[in-house]
């Protein structure tokens, strides 16, 4: 089952944000608190959204998605860009993950959006062979950039 996240499911959230970020190998960057991510998903100007799955036998949150609206000038339309998807390693494989990519393009269809889009880091095989199964394609045209820390306050002004 997939559910639209609630604000008791913050600390959730927050936790599996850490968990992911384990995964990824960068513990350190995990930095968001529970208060930001509520203000983020539940603030007066909501700037992210998360469904939460739950294991149909168990009753237990076993993983979710957060994502935001992103917009193509291309295309004229809205889009989903899907910042975190993460399902627990002992859920992974019983269609939690499937099911909340499902659910974000249900509403991308329902909305008229015409694109899903999320980055994958590139050594994690289990994720890409799972992504491409599903029909998604690697833009390997394009080169993330990123700016952060230091740099991004030097070029902000600061």
């Amino acid at each position: 089952m997939i559910r639209t996240v609630t604000p008791d499911d913050i600390p959730l959230i927050h936790t599996m944000v850490r968990e992911l970020a384990a995964y990824e190998k960068v513990p350190h960057e995990a930095r968001a608190t529970e208060e930001q991510l509520h203000e983020a998903l539940f603030g007066e100007r909501p700037a992210a959204y998360a469904h939460i799955a739950v294991d149909d036998t168990t009753g237990l949150s076993v993983g979710f998605s957060l994502w935001f609206l992103n917009f193509s000038t291309w295309r004229g339309v809205h889009g989903i860009y899907l910042e975190d998807l993460y399902v627990r390693p002992e859920a992974r494989g019983g269609g939690h993950g499937k099911a909340l990519l499902r659910e974000l393009a249900r509403i991308c269809v329902e909305r008229g959006y015409e694109r899903l889009e999320w980055a994958v880091l590139d050594w994690n095989a289990p994720s890409i062979a799972f992504y491409e199964a599903l029909g998604a394609r690697a833009q390997d045209e394009w080169t993330v950039y990123r700016l952060t820390d230091g740099a991004l306050g030097e070029l902000g002004g600061r």
